[in-house]
């Protein structure tokens, strides 16, 4: 069994398409209405954030919108570069047409290397193509994305991954050196979850391991893959499954199964941020005021993982995810302002009552802003009953407390407060 010598690129790599008729996938984009497809035709390329999970074409995107459009093409990773290898591109771009800059993982790029990006992609001095696997709404910094369009990129789909297979079997120079014949499919399928690169480079990980013909099956692709690669998958629907099947452990207050998903994410190598963020917003939509400490526990958490990253990580998480699985469970929160974003879509700008405005000038004064405002702390109990919502909404009670210990105690006090003004 001859190995490939270790310069030869990896399959994915060998086989990465030059033009838009090769690649497979993303039609929307790049198919012949595809936003994409028009705007390489047109050579009026905006900068722009592609989005998807890993595999699903991005990096080869942006190089065939280069190799199109005729620009110099530069290309930075955000986990290695800092904002002088972006000055520095930027500097080179000034005396050149203005030159597409590619930067991979760009959700890794913190607020100052965004930053340096944001006058040459106003002004043009360059076309941006940032990538990212992450939401951008939540990665890329507002000024930087306002400049940028955002493309959705999916997962590819079955026929699209039987397409790269039987192409790289016929095409590349290294797999028709073999007699390989591909029985079963659906474990390549299985486990590549939509991406590209996984399922080529898991191919090619066949090839080597097997000496001789090879008839590829499913038992023999997942002997193969429990050896070498991480079964979990980080963008298919698998990555959707466990990420569901661990929230609603912890909604349902069995840490058992949460840790057993939690497990599965870490052991898959799951972004520790991405899970550290659902935590905490899962304190506050499913416990929320039953245990305020949640809330605390879960930001402390979110933290305290990106200063230390994996492995240490997978204990932070561990001793957060079975504390908000055993945590009392309430969603009164959750509903609460729910509710009042409906009431605010249905009833619009309704006029804050003149007592609790606020009065910084004679002028607001004499129209009677703040007038018959009553203090609360000068009142005993720090409360006096005066009406907050405007007139058209008074007495409309959209925060109901939960039935758990806590809450019921919030109950009582709003109770003792407002009678039956809100019929606690």
């Amino acid at each position: 069994m001859a190995l490939l010598n270790s310069s030869t690129p990896p399959l994915a790599e060998r086989m990465r398409p030059t033009k838009l008729e090769e690649l497979e996938g993303q039609e929307h984009l790049v198919g012949g209405n595809g936003i994409i497809r028009k705007a390489i035709n047109t050579g009026n390329v905006p900068s722009m954030i592609l989005w998807g999970p890993p595999g699903v074409g991005k990096t080869t995107i942006a190089n065939i919108i280069a190799n199109e459009v005729k620009r110099p093409f530069h290309t930075l990773s955000a986990v290695n570069a800092g904002v002088k290898d972006v000055r520095d591109v930027i500097e080179r771009a000034k005396h050149t047409n203005r030159p597409i800059l590619f930067i991979d993982e760009i959700h890794r790029f913190n607020k100052s290397q965004q930053d340096a990006l944001l006058g040459a992609v106003e002004k043009g001095t360059i076309t941006l193509i940032g990538a990212t696997t992450e939401n951008p709404s939540f990665e890329v910094n507002s000024a930087l994305l306002s400049r940028c369009q955002v493309y959705v990129l999916k997962p590819l789909g079955e026929q699209d991954l039987l397409n790269l297979m039987t192409q790289a079997l016929a095409k590349d120079e290294e797999l028709r050196k073999r007699k390989i014949f591909i029985k079963e499919h659906n474990a390549l399928l299985n486990i590549s979850g939509g991406d590209a690169r996984k399922v080529l480079n898991l191919l090619e990980l066949i090839s080597e391991s097997i000496a001789g013909e090879i008839e590829v099956t499913d038992a023999l692709v997942m002997q193969v893959a429990q050896k070498h690669v991480a079964i979990y998958d980080k963008s298919g629907e698998q990555h959707y499954d466990i990420i569901s099947a661990f929230i609603k452990s912890i909604r349902g207050s069995d840490p058992n199964a949460a840790v057993y998903y939690l497990a599965r994410m870490v052991e898959g190598g799951e972004d520790v941020k991405f899970i550290a963020r659902r935590l905490v917003i899962l304190a506050s939509e499913d416990i929320g005021n039953a245990n305020p400490t949640a809330l605390v526990l879960a930001t402390s958490a979110f933290q305290a993982v990106n200063l230390i990253g994996y492995p240490e990580a997978s204990l932070v998480l561990g001793q957060c995810v079975t504390y908000l699985a055993c945590s009392a469970k309430s969603n009164a929160s959750t509903v609460a302002i729910g509710s009042a974003m409906s009431k605010v879509h249905e009833t619009g700008d309704l006029p804050v009552p003149l007592s609790v405005r606020n009065a910084p000038t004679k002028l607001m004064k004499d129209q009677g802003y703040g007038k018959d405002y009553q203090y609360a702390h000068d009142y005993k109990d720090n409360f006096v009953n005066m009406e907050y919502l405007p007139e058209a909404l008074a007495g409309q009670k959209f925060y109901d407390p939960g039935n758990n210990p806590r809450e019921e105690e919030l109950r009582s006090y709003l109770k003792k407060l407002w009678k039956e003004k809100y019929g606690y």
